[in-house]
């Protein structure tokens, strides 16, 4: 694989406002949300899009890839979709007589899991699998995945008949959980004078850099730099989620990981090479909402993981931001 270098952090944030501006010529109003995706990218992390249908999950996930400028495949979850439909599997080829491995909708820049909730536990484990190790076994010969390699995974959150909810370890695996929401009314509007304005359906966006590209902006997450009282906040924030009274079990370390992680590419988007408590707080919700579990009897109040971190966040004290100007 080639050596990447890190850039500058003016020029990387430079691209990364770029990238998010091309994204917003498909995915209108919801600049927020998506500053979120990209800082998970750029942490080298994998997002789980769970929002109800039509606001744009699917066409953020296409719209990244063709800005970032890198490989895109999407896989429908259905209940009947096997591990082997997704790593790949071995073909026998009768001219050569032998088996060549062909590879499966997995082996791509940008994965899109579309409804990871309809495929049983067995293939959400494969998937779960390479998102962590990187790499595929198959019939006991490992392949390693692409770099970069990401997947955005959408579930649907109004529909339990025939799903299989992932599990609260397997949803661990995913850097940030986000939802889209609805757009206001203008918002939506815009979206149909764009669509009527352009005559057609489809929506080609400028590749802002490539895979090499996006590694670099990678590399220069890398050098975010974090203050002690900085890392001390994120794993406070974590260990008050496991205190808290309505939780039955709160963040793991890498809850804490994941928001220091997230919060060096917050930073860099916000044009910075170091993290301050702001850059904490702006991240802590997609980061650790759903790595918490609240107790089963608070299931039907309006108690959930988002507002046990909403409660710590105004709980924990905020160190002193440290100005480095």
């Amino acid at each position: 694989m080639t050596q990447t270098h890190p850039l500058p952090v003016s020029e990387a944030a430079d691209v990364a406002r770029q990238v998010l501006d091309e994204v917003e010529r498909a995915v209108v109003g919801k600049r927020a949300a998506l500053m979120q995706v990209l800082a998970a990218i750029l942490a080298k992390g994998h997002v789980l899009l769970e929002d109800y249908p039509g606001l744009g999950k699917t066409l953020a996930a296409r719209s990244f890839a063709q800005a970032l400028g890198i490989d895109f495949t999407r896989a429908q979850f259905t209940p009947d979709l096997l591990p082997a439909d997704l790593t790949g599997s071995f073909v026998y080829d009768q001219g050569r007589g032998q088996f060549d491995f062909r590879r499966g909708p997995i082996f791509t820049g940008l994965l899109l899991a579309d409804e990871i909730n309809r495929t049983p536990p067995k293939t959400q484990a494969a998937l779960l699998e390479a998102m962590q190790e990187r790499q595929v076994t198959v019939e006991g010969e490992t392949f390693a995945l692409p770099s970069p390699f990401h997947v955005l995974a959408t579930a649907n959150p109004i529909e339990y008949e025939g799903t299989y909810p992932l599990p609260e370890a397997q949803l661990d695996r995913f850097l940030l959980r986000i939802g889209f929401g609805y757009p206001s009314a203008g918002e939506e509007y815009d979206v149909l004078a764009r669509r009527m304005d352009r005559r057609r359906e489809e929506l080609e966006l400028t590749a802002v850099t490539d895979g090499p590209g996006l590694l670099a902006l990678q590399e220069t997450v890398e050098t975010v730099t974090v203050d002690e009282s900085v890392g001390r906040y994120c794993v406070d924030l974590a260990v008050a989620t496991r205190h808290h009274p309505d939780v039955l079990t709160g963040a793991s370390p890498r809850g804490s990981l994941g928001l220091v992680l997230a919060a060096r590419a917050f930073a860099l988007l916000r044009g910075r090479d170091y993290v301050v408590p702001e850059d904490v707080k702006a991240i802590a919700r997609p980061v650790l909402a759903h790595r918490i579990t609240v107790k089963p009897e608070l299931w039907m109040s309006d108690v959930t993981g988002a507002s046990v971190v909403d409660a710590v966040l105004t709980q924990v004290p905020t160190p002193a931001t440290l100005d480095r100007r």
